[in-house]
């Protein structure tokens, strides 16, 4: 026989008793794997500690609230900023220099800047976490500028399409007030329209931009109607009341010829007051003009110079200079608000987060109002 047969016979022997051919067996299983190692699984990651994670965002919210926090110090120690022409040069250069920005020394005076942005409304949140913002912050800014012995004018820089009826006359109340002891100029920005061209009003002198969006002198109320809604998704509502009109403008059933009659009654009421207004800031306007550009349009701020609801036309820097004149002061220096500190960021995020709640969404939604607004 052959002696690669007889290996072979050796290696496939079946008839060694049972135990040595088990031992066989391992020991040739024991070669395979040192001459052919399986290949190594991946070593598992291990999952992230959820402590050692919730540590980390503790860490970056404490470091956030120490910044807003210095940030809030810093600007409360020296809360005052000069602006000159060379400023405004810097200014457009993009030269940025805060420090310089808040330098005035405490006592000295100056003219109150006040800025009036986006849509005018109260703050109707009820959480801790809420703060007078919008409307009633202004006023509290223009009622404390009238009282500030410092303050020898008061500008009212406008960048607002108007807002609530209530919202608007309070921050023109104010401004009324504060005009019997200071001089009050408005500046118009890009938008002054509605309820922003209401405010200013009630100031001496008012300043525009050519470009200006001004004027929609007018009264706006909208209502909703999400009957049709309701009957997809099987929900009807059954109102309970004391009198046929106390639901009048419910979002839920359409309006009745009657309802609308009443309602446009206090539209017109409300434009009536407004109309006045204008009337008694604007005395240099001619009759005729007044009928006619007090309808709801909207016009420029050249136009307005050229009706005379404008008195200048330029920028920041003719409003501080006609301030400044009108007070009786060379090269005024302006007085600006203080920048919000920790305690203001930190209630204006309890408010951000309760606003964007659906329930709030839905209740502005069914919630008719009466507006000074201007709606493109």
């Amino acid at each position: 026989m052959p002696e690669n047969d007889k290996a072979n016979q050796t290696n496939t022997d079946i008839s060694l008793p049972k135990e040595e051919w088990e031992k066989k067996l391992l020991e040739n299983e024991k070669t395979a794997l040192t001459e052919f190692p399986l290949p190594q699984e991946p070593n598992e990651k291990k999952p992230a500690d959820k402590h050692a994670v919730h540590g980390i965002w503790a860490v970056l919210l404490l470091a956030v609230f120490a910044v807003s926090a210095v940030c809030g110090v810093y600007l409360t120690v020296k809360p005052v900023a000069k602006c000159t022409p060379a400023k405004a040069a810097e200014k457009e250069e993009g030269t940025s220099k805060l420090a310089a920005a808040f330098s005035r020394a405490k006592g000295e005076k100056g003219i109150a800047w006040i800025k009036v942005r986006g849509v005018i409304a109260q703050d109707n949140n009820s959480s801790a976490f809420s703060r007078p913002s919008g409307a009633s912050s202004i006023a509290k800014k223009i009622r404390e500028a009238g009282q500030d012995d410092n303050v020898q004018a008061i500008v009212l820089d406008i960048n607002s399409p108007g807002g609530t009826v209530a919202s608007v006359q309070n921050i023109y109340s104010e401004i009324l007030k504060a005009k019997e002891k200071k001089k009050v100029v408005a500046l118009f920005r890009d938008v002054a329209a509605s309820g922003g061209f209401y405010i200013a009003m009630a100031a001496d002198k008012i300043v525009a931009e050519p470009g200006t969006i001004t004027g929609s002198v007018g009264v706006i109320m909208q209502t909703s109607n999400v009957e049709g809604l309701f009957d997809k998704i099987g929900v009807k509502v059954t109102p309970i009341t004391s009198g046929k009109y106390k639901d009048m403008g419910s979002s839920f059933r359409p309006m009745s010829d009657a309802e609308k009659a009443i309602l446009q009654d206090m539209v017109n009421d409300t434009y009536t007051q407004f109309f006045a207004a204008v009337k008694a800031g604007r005395p240099n306007v001619k009759p005729e003009d007044l009928a006619e550009y007090t309808d709801g349009r909207v016009f420029t701020g050249q136009r307005a110079y050229n009706l005379g609801f404008v008195d200048k036309l330029g920028g920041e820097e003719d409003a501080r200079l006609l301030a400044g004149e009108l007070a009786g002061i060379k090269d005024p220096k302006v007085i600006t608000s203080r920048p919000d500190g920790l305690r203001e960021l930190i209630f204006s995020f309890g408010s951000s987060m309760e606003n964007q709640t659906l329930a709030k969404q839905l209740q502005t939604l069914a919630t008719p109002s009466v507006s000074y607004l201007w709606v493109n």
